[in-house]
């Protein structure tokens, strides 16, 4: 009998252990936005990008290119020019966040040239206290980027540029942490610039234009010493566009530009749970009891993100989890319209359109432009199409250019 009711209590655990086994249930979210570090760098900095519709890569040449595709500079008609913008930000919260940029290019010949430029993003002044009664120390957090930019003319119509980048975080409080560092990093851009001769059509004359490049490429970087690895906001820009010329006075460029990280998408991620397996069907069925997790952020569908920056450039072409429509989904688009007078009066539009899955931005801008003798005199306006409030929405943003040898090349 002893025998008996032993064997009975080893053939029900049996049982019982067969029946436990193990369900990963997905994390409950629907969008994977793409995050980096440092993103003030694809903030648009000048007042004639932001009314285009954050577009630059295929526009034609003035003293911001540095930002968008600085290739274009060998087609300016200017010598040498400086610009400089400031853009407040998130207006309606402060009024000490800003990011300004200044830019300087010099035309060295028909066929090269060279530009610098360096962006300043603040975070405005921070007042820490201990308590009521403590005065407090302020702080400033900033993060800046300082770059270089060689042009050469390949053909009369394509040029391509190189630009070298060093980027600061200095977003840790020292006050607060005395370890904190400043995170850095370098990063490089290759671009290219079409633009073809003018050309004769029924009713007008005709000029395409198209553009691409590759920006903030370069390694991973930490915000601090404790931190994990980030990536840079590593993008591709791809643009084209077509100047309608009406008559020596009056011009029309439309223009379109797509984008889209180059870094990878991040996977949809589950925890690994216990369960019982009430009929033995092997898997996971409603009303079964499982326990706590046993092992958090399990990837069940995509690819894993821990990888070199170079190998997250290739994997994020095909590393969505939903597969090639969220591919799809990565890109945004702008479309673009800027009619010209005379050389001296410019009125912009553009829109720009992001899905709603992977940031939700989408926005309408408006700018003008003017010139007086060597001065170009920019403004901006954007006016938010999304639910979700962009931080530059009612934001007036002016940028301003002083020209340096102005006619002294013939491009047109």
């Amino acid at each position: 009998m002893k025998k008996h009711f032993i064997t009975l209590i080893a053939l029900l655990t049996i049982g019982t252990t067969n029946a436990q086994t193990t369900v990963v249930l997905p994390d409950s979210f629907d969008s994977r936005v793409i995050t980096t570090g440092l993103p003030f760098m694809l903030i648009a900095p000048d007042a004639r990008s932001a009314s285009l519709g954050d577009m630059g890569v295929a526009t034609s040449v003035d003293g911001f290119s540095q930002q968008y595709n600085p290739a274009k500079y060998v087609f300016s008609e200017t010598k040498q020019g400086v610009s400089i913008s400031y853009t407040p930000y998130l207006t309606r919260l402060v009024n000490d966040i800003s990011l300004s940029y200044v830019t300087y290019f010099n035309r060295i010949n028909d066929v090269s040239a060279f530009s610098v430029g360096l962006k300043y993003f603040s975070l405005g002044e921070i007042v820490l206290t201990q308590d009521a009664n403590d005065p407090g120390t302020a702080v400033k957090p900033n993060e800046y980027a300082i770059d270089g930019a060689y042009t050469l003319r390949l053909s009369n119509q394509f040029s391509m540029a190189v630009a070298l980048r060093y980027m600061r975080s200095a977003l840790r409080i020292g006050q607060v942490d005395s370890n904190a560092q400043p995170g850095s990093t370098f990063g490089a851009d290759i671009t290219g610039y079409y633009q073809s001769e003018e050309e004769a059509y029924n009713d007008f004359n005709g000029r395409w234009r198209a553009g691409f490049a590759i920006q903030n490429l370069g390694p991973k970087f930490k915000y601090d010493d404790a931190g994990n690895d980030v990536f840079q906001p590593t993008n591709l820009r791809l643009g084209a566009g077509f100047d309608f010329i009406f008559d020596q006075y009056s011009k029309l460029a439309v223009t379109g530009e797509v984008s889209k990280y180059l870094v990878p998408t991040p996977p949809i991620y589950g925890n690994e749970y216990n369960y019982e397996d009430d009929n033995g069907n092997g898997q996971y069925d409603e009303g079964e009891e499982y326990g706590n997790p046993i092992t958090r952020d399990i990837i069940i569908d995509g690819q894993d993100p821990d990888v070199s920056f170079l190998n997250g450039v290739f994997q994020s072409f095909g590393d969505a989890p939903g597969g090639f429509s969220e591919e799809l989904r990565e890109f945004t688009w702008a479309l673009s319209a800027e009619y010209t007078y005379q050389e001296n009066f410019s009125f912009r539009t553009g829109y720009f359109n992001e899905a709603d899955d992977k940031g939700a931005r989408k926005f309408f801008a408006l700018g003008a432009g003017f010139k007086y003798t060597t001065i170009n005199v920019d403004l901006s306006y954007l006016f938010s199409a999304s639910k979700i409030q962009s931080p530059l929405e009612n934001t007036l943003r002016f940028s301003l250019t002083f020209n340096f040898g102005d006619g002294e090349y013939d491009e047109y």
